[in-house]
């Protein structure tokens, strides 16, 4: 089987795929301080929740948004599961043209993301990843990932408002019961959840006027299912898209 990990900055996730299948996938909190030893600890745990150990994972690959964790991941595969798991990054091959200023700067996730879509849709659409940063990576109409959006994603601002409002609460994220709030808690839900959706609608609309055309939207994260509901230009949340792309990403470098 293969092992596909998704290191970000909130949430690790990772699954196993055996060819095309994803037999299982897992999510947990991303701890920045976690050891080889540790990250071999809870995969074991967690596998054999399932009837699975380490043998059965023939090889293995990550995409780290987080990088003092990419050190330890490898190190786990090396000690734990015998095996070099390779890490995306500069000399990834992707099976695309990258049309981006510096390609050292993508991030890692943005790559993995635009691998998936380019391979779902074959050419011009956009990904929408919900994670603690929101972002956006459009593949062209000649199957090019040519850049994107980056923003604030909506766990920071959410944090923000109530770290510099004195008066403000901190709230949960949860569906805005109305626009007009009728207290302070369900004012703030409106103004993030449907703020942000405002927003996210606001950047595609531009991203198709820069293209001449609209395209396949998709949205992915762990926050996709909050936002998602509330815009008017997101057809799809796929909550596999990173692994999928992960899984692409191996069968290209093996």
């Amino acid at each position: 089987m293969l092992l596909v990990v998704d290191v970000g900055n909130t949430q690790t996730h990772f699954g196993a795929y055996r060819g095309e299948e994803l037999i299982e996938h897992w999510r947990f909190a991303t701890v920045r301080s976690s050891t080889a030893d540790e990250l071999g600890a809870a995969l074991h745990n967690l596998l054999e929740l399932r009837g699975y150990g380490f043998s059965d994972l023939g090889a293995s690959i990550v995409s780290s948004t987080v990088p003092q964790l990419e050190p330890e991941w490898l190190a786990m595969a090396s000690r734990y599961l015998g095996h070099e798991m390779h890490a995306v990054g500069p000399g990834t091959k992707t099976g695309m043209a990258i049309r981006y200023d510096n390609p050292r700067e993508i991030g890692a996730d943005r790559l993995v993301n635009a691998v998936a879509i380019r391979e779902r849709f074959g050419n011009l659409a956009v990904c929408v990843d919900f994670g603690t940063a929101t972002t956006f990576d459009v593949v062209s109409r000649d199957g090019d990932y040519v850049g994107g959006a980056l923003m604030t994603g909506i766990e920071i601002s959410l944090e923000a408002l109530s770290e510099r409002g004195a008066r403000l609460p901190k709230v949960d994220l949860a569906p805005p019961r109305s626009v007009i709030g009728k207290n302070t808690i369900d004012a703030i839900r409106s103004g993030v959840v449907f703020g942000y959706a405002g927003a996210i609608d606001a950047i595609l609309r531009r991203l198709y006027v820069e293209l001449g055309e609209r395209t396949a939207v998709i949205a992915t994260g762990g926050l996709a299912r909050l936002v998602v509901p509330y815009t008017e230009e997101i057809e799809e949340v796929d909550d596999l898209l990173t692994l999928t792309g992960l899984r692409l990403l191996h069968e290209r470098n093996i």
